[in-house]
């Protein structure tokens, strides 16, 4: 379906950056899964070429454009060239991260760090989860006792996406007893004494991915990186969860798609009983309907990003799109590794890739459950 979404300046963005991704990530990106990590170097790459900070104003280096659509278009470009594990690090900078630095830092704030998000000489990453505390984020222990001019922070995280090449972590942090207003983020800077980084995780997917845990003991952050206000933390991670649901629902669609394309390339080219699989009619019937769900997800999503770009998306069609689109994103790469038969279990072939990939999309950002759980509460229930 013709969707009618972008316009010519969103393609020509999206199509500067496929060459991008073709040209630098695509050749070494098989390195990279097995090595675990992408190489810092490639956030400086992606930020000379103005695929980072997107939103950033023109005179702190970026963007100067706060359109949605520009984000969406990178992370679906991402998604059919196959590079979920390194994409995924590129998304979180621009997509989750950076709204945080845009919405509640100070000016000077924005002046020490904005310039090297957008060249990517800083990257981000945001530390919530804890080994205790997953989606109840009102329960996490990590503590920031006031000193003075500085935080005293201990604790630990873990999960947390871009965890080893991170330069500023946005961290959740309890500051007061109450379960909701006694939570702050300060930002943690590479290089803090008692900032330790542990293990690179071993994932089921997304492989180069870093994902890790982080460690703090004493470690003594100045006040100046507190972002907004003391005991605001609980309400500004709430205020930024649906771009944040958004941007993987984002992914989960563009997900579907590349795999439904691959598969039909498959099908066409693959020969069973004298004919291509193609031509068997349960093939054409899966087929059939996978497409049609991608085209009305589609279709919804897009109205979404346009509510998101226009400050108008409330949590519970967020829910609803991160919800739908990743239990979508799960059942596709299902039924077309199926149509792959023995090669699809094979990790030479990108739809095995993509089913691993795949299963974490229901659990981060908030498990499905907890979607819906949101959604019951926008019906009164």
């Amino acid at each position: 379906m013709d969707r009618k979404h972008y316009e010519p300046e969103h393609e020509a963005f999206g199509d500067a950056f496929r060459q991008f991704v073709d040209k630098v990530i695509v050749p070494n990106y098989l390195d990279w899964e097995r090595a675990g990590i992408m190489p810092r170097e490639i956030f400086q790459e992606a930020g000379k070429d103005g695929f980072l900070g997107m939103a950033v104003p023109e005179e702190l280096g970026g963007g100067g454009v706060d359109d949605f659509r520009f984000n969406q278009i990178l992370d679906e470009q991402i998604a059919y060239a196959g590079i979920g594990g390194a994409g995924l690090g590129i998304s979180l900078h621009n997509d989750i991260c950076l709204p945080y630095f845009l919405a509640y830092c100070t000016p000077e704030q924005q002046q020490r760090w904005l310039p090297g998000i957008a060249s990517g000489e800083l990257i981000t990453a945001v530390a919530m989860t804890e080994p205790g505390a997953g989606s109840d984020l009102s329960g996490i222990r990590t503590s920031a006792k006031r000193d003075g001019e500085h935080y005293v922070v201990n604790g630990s995280k873990t999960f947390i996406t871009n965890g080893i090449n991170a330069d500023l972590v946005i961290t959740a942090v309890r500051t007061g007893e109450d379960r909701h207003k006694g939570i702050s983020l300060l930002v943690i800077e590479r290089g803090m004494a008692g900032f330790e980084r542990g293990r690179n995780l071993d994932k089921l997917g997304l492989h180069s991915q870093d994902t890790a845990e982080l460690s703090f003991s004493d470690v003594r952050v100045p006040v100046e990186n507190l972002i907004g206000e003391e005991g605001e933390g609980f309400s500004y991670l709430t205020a930024k969860l649906p771009q944040e649901r958004a941007s993987i629902a984002v992914a989960g669609v563009a997900e579907a798609q590349a795999a439904f394309d691959e598969t039909v390339r498959y099908v066409k080219e693959r020969k069973a009983f004298g004919t291509s699989i193609g031509a068997f009619q349960n093939t054409k019937f899966v087929l059939s309907e996978i497409i049609t769900e991608i085209d009305v997800a589609q279709a919804f999503l897009d109205r979404c990003v346009d509510r998101l770009t226009a400050g108008e998306l409330n949590a519970a069609d967020a829910s609803k799109a991160k919800y739908w689109c990743t239990e979508l994103q799960g059942r596709v790469v299902d039924r077309c590794l199926q149509l792959h038969g023995g090669y699809g279990f094979m990790n030479e072939y990108p739809i095995a890739r993509r089913y691993a990939d795949a299963r974490v999309t229901r659990i981060y950002g908030g498990t499905s459950e907890i979607m819906k759980t949101v959604i019951s509460k926008s019906i009164g229930l």
